[in-house]
């Protein structure tokens, strides 16, 4: 009679996930699973046919606490600004998991960078177009523009690489909020992408705004 599996499905996952949050996500072998459950690397293989079907796991897992940082964001009372808050604190707070699930996703999984915007912008669009007074095509580009200044800002919190404070942070996404809001709102056709650039740059320059 075969022995009894000693550990379930998810003690498998968690065990590579704490790997992962430790050492990164190509830390996880099945020797290193076994020695953080004490075993070998046998049980593995009773869930999982290969290493890499235990680290989609690991993404899906990551995915999912993400989405539980965004969550929490929009409990804020600028929902929008908690989100963006709640997007730099995962890259601190996580950064492993923030590479793998934003730098690295597993082949086979259709995710990285755009499904995190697409995920984020869905759940904010409903507090923008409220709060900010856009409609949800204008809502969605203010969040992408934006998200991507924050996506360059956490990239360099989860690679040890950021030199600027949390004030020095907060500061720069508030001129890129105020400045793609006013431009959107200001600016005929800048939403759709149909406005004549050259002319709103020769007027800008005319005002002493900016220098050639």
């Amino acid at each position: 009679m075969p022995p009894k599996v000693k550990f379930t499905s998810n003690e498998i996952i968690e065990a590579a996930v704490k790997i992962t949050r430790e050492k990164g996500i190509d830390a996880v072998t099945a020797r290193e699973v076994g020695r953080v459950l004490g075993v070998s690397s046998r049980p593995l293989f009773t869930y999982f046919d290969t290493v890499e079907d235990l680290k989609r796991e690991v993404y899906l897992y990551a995915k999912n606490l993400y989405k539980a940082y965004v969550e929490n964001g929009l409990k804020a009372k600028i929902p929008f600004l908690g989100v963006g808050q709640q997007y730099l604190s995962f890259a601190k707070e996580e950064p492993n998991l923030y590479k793998y699930l934003f730098l690295t996703p597993p082949d086979g999984v259709h995710g990285g960078v755009m499904e995190g915007l697409k995920l984020s912008q869905d759940m904010a669009r409903e507090s923008l177009m409220r709060i900010y007074n856009m409609d949800a095509d204008t809502a969605d580009k203010y969040f992408r523009d934006l998200w991507l200044v924050a996506y360059g800002f956490t990239t360099m919190i989860a690679i040890g690489e950021c030199p600027y404070t949390d004030e020095q942070i907060s500061a720069i996404f508030t001129e890129f909020s105020i400045s793609i809001c006013k431009a959107y709102k200001e600016i005929p056709g800048m939403s759709c992408g149909k406005f004549d650039k050259d002319a709103i740059f020769k007027e800008l320059i005319r005002k002493g705004i900016m220098s050639k």
